[in-house]
């Protein structure tokens, strides 16, 4: 059973000019609160669905959705 979370996070520079401001519900197979690095884990799997490295991902807000 997937567990989803919206998010809100910028890509790009950290010049405002060149980054991208993304939000939307994220499915992940097993539940990421409570849990050592979660915003890690979540910054590491937006990166590897948007072809960036994780330092290029700025995670402004994340929650579960129920």
């Amino acid at each position: 059973m997937t567990t989803k979370y919206f998010t809100q996070f910028v890509t790009g520079a950290e010049e405002a000019r060149q980054a991208s401001e993304w939000s939307g519900v994220v499915e992940l197979e097993h539940p990421i609160e409570g849990r050592q690095g979660a915003q890690r884990e979540l910054k590491r799997m937006l990166a590897d669905s948007f072809d960036l490295d994780t330092d290029e991902i700025r995670i402004l807000h994340w929650a579960r959705l129920h």
